[in-house]
């Protein structure tokens, strides 16, 4: 068929059924479409529900307020092309479960100062980099030694190792791309297995913060540039890429990719994008690619 509605409810509840599949198959139907059979990717968790039709331009709106009882994901697509040859994410509250400045500053005892910033900068209410100067110059003077306890004690998002050892498996590169810093991406990049990473250099100066970003500053628009840069590399087209963030600064990238998943995003950037993943992991993201559990990478 030519089209697939993909469900997914998160790994670590469970949610899907028969009864919420039936559920959502009438409402695919309710808007004119038929639909052909369900292809579980992971019992309780994913399931793929193949359709043909007319599609109207807010389906996935539609479908989304139809099925708004359900735990789970709504994601629709082509279902030729889902397997994407490029992986770019964000690691800040996407790759990583917080926001690394966030939790320097905590260390250094200003984090009433600088999260609520950062709050608004992520929402597109304020300009990135300035923001960024703003929030790091609040560090000078402050230890870089708190790199390290950051080090220690930073999350990995569920779902991220699965995403980025499958997809590179089977080909894909992958690549962590944040408006954040070397020091931290560098350390997750090798961690996770991504090919490459790009982010801000947080200077310093003996064994302190300096108070400033290298220049030149990875800002609004160096995701996209990075996903137009590696489509280049490759030889592909931005529609053969999945991108993956959270932020306003990630907007643009989202837009541009053929498969371009706001995670649990802000609400301005979860309402432009096309695809989005409010209960699910990481790894919802190989389901949307069609992948079953089953072909994980360990």
């Amino acid at each position: 068929m030519q089209y697939v509605l993909t469900l997914t409810a998160n790994p670590a509840a469970p949610s899907l059924n028969a009864a919420a599949v039936a559920e959502a198959e009438e409402a695919l139907r309710s808007n004119g479409l038929s639909v052909g059979t369900a292809d579980w990717l992971s019992s309780e968790i994913a399931v793929d529900l193949p359709f043909d039709g007319t599609l109207a331009e807010d389906l996935a709106d539609t479908l989304r307020s139809a099925l708004s009882n359900l735990s789970a994901d709504i994601n629709l697509q082509p279902s030729a092309g889902r397997r994407k040859r490029l992986l770019i994410a964000d690691m800040d509250s996407t790759i990583i479960t917080s926001e690394s400045l966030d939790d320097l500053a905590t260390y250094a005892g200003i984090g009433d100062k600088i999260a609520p910033i950062t709050a608004r900068a992520m929402r597109g209410e304020l300009d990135f980099e300035e923001t960024l100067k703003e929030r790091v110059a609040m560090l000078a003077g402050h230890p870089s030694s708190l790199l390290d306890r950051l080090l220690a004690e930073v999350e990995v998002t569920p779902g991220a190792q699965a995403l980025v050892t499958t997809m590179r498996r089977d080909g894909a590169y992958t690549a962590l791309v944040s408006g954040g810093f070397t020091s931290l991406t560098g350390p997750v990049r090798e961690r996770l297995g991504f090919h490459t990473d790009r982010a801000n250099t947080l200077n310093v100066t003996d064994n302190c913060f300096s108070g400033t970003v290298g220049e030149p500053i990875l800002g609004r628009d160096a995701k996209l540039v990075a996903l137009n840069d590696f489509c280049a590399e490759l030889g592909i087209d931005p529609a053969n890429a999945v991108t993956v963030g959270d932020g306003a600064n990630d907007l643009a990238m989202l837009q541009a990719a053929g498969m371009g998943v706001a995670f649990r995003g802000k609400p301005a950037v979860r309402e432009a994008a096309t695809f989005r993943i409010d209960h699910g992991d990481l790894s919802g993201l190989l389901y949307l690619q069609g992948y079953k559990q089953s072909e994980f990478a360990d």
